[in-house]
């Protein structure tokens, strides 16, 4: 068992020094999965990895106590806690530009937009949704491997699965989510 494993047992067991601990353990690898996923972003993000490492770790130690059943299952749960924050940024964005904060604009000065990385975000978290819902194992595997930045054989290691078992899986998620997206964008 890891020291990571160790620590999150006795943070369920309620510990309080426990999650001191872990913190400085996962923070650099936390940060890479950050930074990974921020790498992806647009040009002229506001959001950090740093500040998103720390939003993650405030939802994942500041809310209801959630029992982790290994090293796995915490850096599921963080890359489940990034996408949501990444997405409700996205959401605030597009509601923004759908409205909110409107101003008077003049007719002639309109341009058509093309979808940004944003839409193209929101439509990858409804696919994702979707998929969650037929197949939440291979929604799983996605949410690894692009929220996190796993690699195929971490993501498996992570899921208890094979390589090629996650290698099929990653094939046939990319394009069930390519087909999906595309219908909505």
């Amino acid at each position: 068992m890891t020291e990571i494993t160790q620590l999150l047992h006795s943070i369920d067991k309620g510990d309080p020094k426990s999650a001191e601990q872990l913190l400085p353990l996962v923070y650099e690898e936390l940060r890479k999965l950050a930074a990974s996923k921020m790498a992806r972003e647009a040009p002229g993000q506001t959001l950090q990895a740093t500040a998103l490492v720390h939003e993650a770790w405030l939802k994942l130690a500041g809310g209801e106590a959630v029992a982790f059943n290994g090293k796995a299952h915490f850096f599921g749960a963080a890359a489940e806690a990034m996408r949501r924050i990444l997405i409700d940024r996205a959401r605030r964005k597009a509601a923004q530009r759908h409205g909110g904060g409107q101003q008077r604009v003049d007719v002639e000065e309109i341009q058509i937009a093309a979808p940004g990385p944003d839409d193209e975000l929101l439509a990858v978290n409804e696919a994702l949704d979707k998929l969650a819902a037929q197949d939440p194992a291979k929604a799983e595997l996605v949410k690894l491997r692009f929220f996190t930045g796993l690699t195929i054989e971490q993501a498996a290691e992570a899921l208890g699965i094979s390589e090629p078992t996650a290698k099929r899986w990653w094939a046939y998620a990319r394009a069930w989510l390519y087909e999906e997206t595309r219908a909505i964008l």
